[in-house]
């Protein structure tokens, strides 16, 4: 709730930015020590961590540009704000695209390394969740209970009123999240149903909870807000990964013991 941490002459440390920071560390070196333990070539990570990153950056900002399209009409010089607004579907998407893009330029399996990376994203969203609420933005709904918060400097809730820590039931759902997908790859039958799952569980929890958000910035397509309408498609299509799933076992099979021959050569 307070995000300005440390101010060190005339640089200030926020805790969101901290929170996003820390986040991509986590992820990265899950996915590398995952890596490791599965037999890729983890010297790919950090190359793949900057096309997803870049990537995914770019199409969250891109997107939130699309919520608050009419604001730009009206002001297109908010088009030069690149710190704030940026929205996590955007970033999934992106993120996504970078990642097949890589796998295509570099000719490994997309399903494997998809599988590696989708766990430790759930926990780098848990963390940067965290840092939403130390700035007070996606905050929830005005509720007076014992687990609501209230906000006294805040620059995007509302101050001096009780809202529910929509930021923390985010963090930790995805943090569960996180655990239940590294389970889940011990025991998945083939490759891209972790991600499918990954898919499934955040679409369906982002559904319910956007019910609870009380920041209108978000945009919305009929009735729904606008990542309760991209969370329809998004968990439809994890449904379709999951099931579709084994047909790619084969494929990815082959392509992994073509890329282990090329390292070999």
């Amino acid at each position: 709730m307070h995000n300005d941490l440390l101010t060190i002459g005339g640089v200030t440390i926020h805790g969101y930015g901290l929170m996003i920071g820390l986040g991509f560390v986590a992820a990265y070196f899950m996915t590398e020590h995952r890596a490791q333990k599965q037999g890729l070539d983890s010297e790919k990570i950090i190359s793949l961590a900057l096309w997803v990153i870049v990537s995914g950056l770019i199409s969250a900002k891109l997107l939130y540009y699309i919520t608050i399209f009419d604001d730009i009409v009206k002001n297109p010089k908010l088009l030069l704000d690149f710190g704030d607004g940026f929205v996590v579907y955007g970033g999934i998407i992106g993120g996504i695209f970078g990642g097949f893009l890589f796998s295509r330029v570099y000719k490994i399996s997309f399903f494997r390394y998809f599988d590696l990376v989708m766990p430790a994203v759930a926990l780098a969203q848990g963390l940067g969740r965290v840092g939403c609420y130390l700035a007070g933005c996606c905050y929830g709904i005005q509720v007076d209970s014992p687990i609501s918060i209230v906000f006294t400097n805040s620059a995007f809730a509302p101050n001096g009123v009780p809202l529910l820590p929509t930021q923390l039931i985010s963090s930790g759902l995805n943090f569960v999240h996180c655990i239940i997908l590294l389970l889940f790859a011990k025991r998945a039958k083939a490759p891209g149903q972790v991600s499918a799952l990954y898919l499934i569980c955040y679409s369906a929890g982002r559904f319910v909870l956007e019910y609870f958000r009380g920041d209108l910035i978000r945009g919305s397509v009929g009735t729904f807000s606008t990542s309760q309408f991209i969370s329809i498609f998004i968990f439809a299509a994890g449904v379709i990964l999951f099931i579709a799933s084994p047909k790619f076992k084969k494929g990815s099979t082959a392509g992994a013991a073509a890329g282990n021959s090329k390292e070999q050569q």
